[in-house]
């Protein structure tokens, strides 16, 4: 029998924390982005909040910016 937790990278929803890890972003960032509808997430229950790994990767897409250097 297989236990070991999947890790980030194979989940299909993250945490805010988790997602935060991967945008490299403080978690009260994340907390606005989702507050202001800009990153898709679900409640689950009263505390705990989920982020899509396809949304947060279409989120990425949609805001990228070309940078010179």
């Amino acid at each position: 029998m297989h236990t070991e937790t999947p890790s980030i990278g194979e989940r299909a929803w993250l945490t805010v924390r988790e997602t935060a890890e991967v945008l490299r972003l403080p978690r009260t960032r994340c907390y606005a982005l989702i507050q202001r509808g800009e990153l898709p997430a679900v409640r689950i229950g009263e505390r705990s909040i989920r982020v899509n790994r396809s949304e947060l990767e279409r989120f990425l897409l949609e805001n990228r910016r070309v940078v010179t250097l």
